[in-house]
């Protein structure tokens, strides 16, 4: 009796952990978001996040963004893309326009592992704003306000980080409101 007690108790804590070890990263597009997976096999998960999904197999970045990293990604949701002018995603999908979605997709990565602590402490300690590098490029201008992190791009254009810091085993993802897109 009392070694089945044990057993069932060394059961429920061991699903406890389990538990509180999948709910330290935040659940994005309704799915679970696990830091033992890279970002692509979580990525393809997400509700939220299937244009992106279907953009970086398009662009021919799913072996990259496998790799070991580590990698930051700033993931636009499916509303940031459809809130892009009418037909610009279905022309960016097209083989012929390969090389432009590649740049718009890398100018959303960053190669480092960085928190939203360790950004927002950039921005402080550059007086407010920071330079951000892409692999692609670009430079996104990060500020933070109220505890919260927007990035500028080239353009001008401005998106808001909604869920930060999901860890992923080759870095992390962000995700944002809006398709950063590179000056052209």
């Amino acid at each position: 009796m009392i070694k089945s007690v044990l057993r069932g108790f060394a059961l429920a804590t061991a699903l406890s952990a389990v538990a509180f070890a999948a709910a330290k990263n935040p659940i994005v597009g309704g799915a679970a978001m696990f830091d033992s997976k890279n970002i692509i096999e979580n990525a393809v998960n997400s509700k939220d996040h299937t244009t992106l999904v279907a953009a970086v197999k398009a662009a021919g970045l799913v072996g990259t963004l496998e790799g070991k990293g580590p990698f930051t990604v700033f993931a636009p949701t499916n509303e940031a893309f459809a809130a892009l002018p009418k037909g610009t995603v279905d022309t960016l999908l097209k083989p012929e326009n390969k090389a432009t979605l590649t740049k718009v997709l890398t100018c959303h990565v960053v190669a480092a592992d960085a928190m939203a602590k360790t950004v927002a402490k950039m921005i402080r300690d550059d007086g407010g704003e920071h330079d951000i590098k892409t692999v692609g490029g670009c430079v996104l201008k990060a500020k933070e306000s109220k505890g919260k992190i927007t990035l500028t791009d080239e353009n001008g254009g401005v998106s808001h980080v909604t869920i930060a810091d999901v860890k992923q085993s080759n870095g992390v993802i962000h995700v944002v409101d809006k398709v950063l897109l590179p000056k052209m």
